[in-house]
């Protein structure tokens, strides 16, 4: 791992964000790239671009660069390569055509989570970026003093596509020597007999060099509740996922579990694109 992008919009959830990024980036010795997205009106394109100086727009702009810099001067950085950058774009489109642009490893961001009408209608870009980001993304919840990940759950239904990301996901819980909690989760519209569940894990892990891991079947009245009520039993530290980048009318009617633990899930959660 060698480069680490935290989006800003200087909340105190993209604080709590950086301070989880920081952590893994001293123990990893990689680079913090700090981004803010500032969304300005079509018609105002040309202040940005210095063909016309419109006040308000380079306040905001000026506001933004001093505000990046403060950011970036935290006591929790010191020793720490740090970059800001300010771009002018959507906040989700701006954050994946960046991380692309810049060889990104770990997208880590801060999320307060939506429900209800809001969560269907309006979202959030931290949804939006876990959904269609091809690198990990690590979504931070709390102030987090000390990020620590020795129990680490990997949930999971254990089919053959998940083993390209499951790789991704080894490499990450090796590098923070924690141990595997591998657990498929049943429910009544998808239920599995504990012996067959079992066998398909048995299978999928054999194709994995791991030592340090448990498996679990646990069943609940649906996998994001399993998930969280898991995590919860065994007091876990960080919550894996694999998700598909659905889009469009797919993503609204089959929904993405991956999103649904981003926005109701209270520990952090990381991502690997299938």
């Amino acid at each position: 791992m060698k480069r680490i992008l935290v989006p800003t919009d200087f909340s105190a959830h993209a604080d709590n964000a950086l301070k989880v990024a920081a952590q893994i980036a001293k123990k990893s010795n990689c680079e913090i790239l700090l981004l803010h997205m500032l969304e300005v009106p079509n018609q105002m394109n040309d202040a940005i671009s210095g063909s016309s100086d419109i006040p308000e727009i380079m306040l905001f702009i000026q506001k933004a660069k001093e505000t990046l810099q403060k950011a970036k001067e935290k006591k929790f950085l010191n020793n720490i390569e740090v970059s800001t950058h300010l771009k002018f774009e959507k906040a989700h489109d701006g954050i994946l055509t960046f991380s692309k642009k810049n060889n990104i490893d770990l997208i880590v961001m801060g999320s307060h989570g939506v429900s209800g009408i809001e969560e269907i209608l309006v979202g959030s870009n931290t949804e939006k970026v876990v959904r269609l980001s091809e690198i990990p993304v690590l979504v931070v919840k709390k102030d987090t003093t000390e990020f620590k990940n020795h129990k680490f759950i990997f949930a999971s239904d254990f089919t053959k596509e998940i083993k390209k990301p499951f790789k991704k996901m080894i490499e990450f819980a090796s590098f923070f020597d924690a141990q595997l909690h591998l657990v498929m989760i049943c429910t009544p519209n998808s239920f599995k007999p504990t012996a067959l569940s079992e066998k398909i894990i048995k299978e999928f892990v054999a194709d994995f060099k791991i030592k340090n891991y448990t498996t679990t079947i646990y069943n609940d009245t649906n996998i994001e509740k399993g998930i969280i009520n898991f995590s919860k039993s065994i007091d876990a530290d960080l919550i894996g996922l694999c998700t598909h980048g659905r889009t469009g009318l797919a993503h609204f009617f089959i929904g993405s579990i991956s999103e649904d633990l981003v926005n109701h899930s209270t520990k952090p959660v990381i991502t690997f694109k299938i």
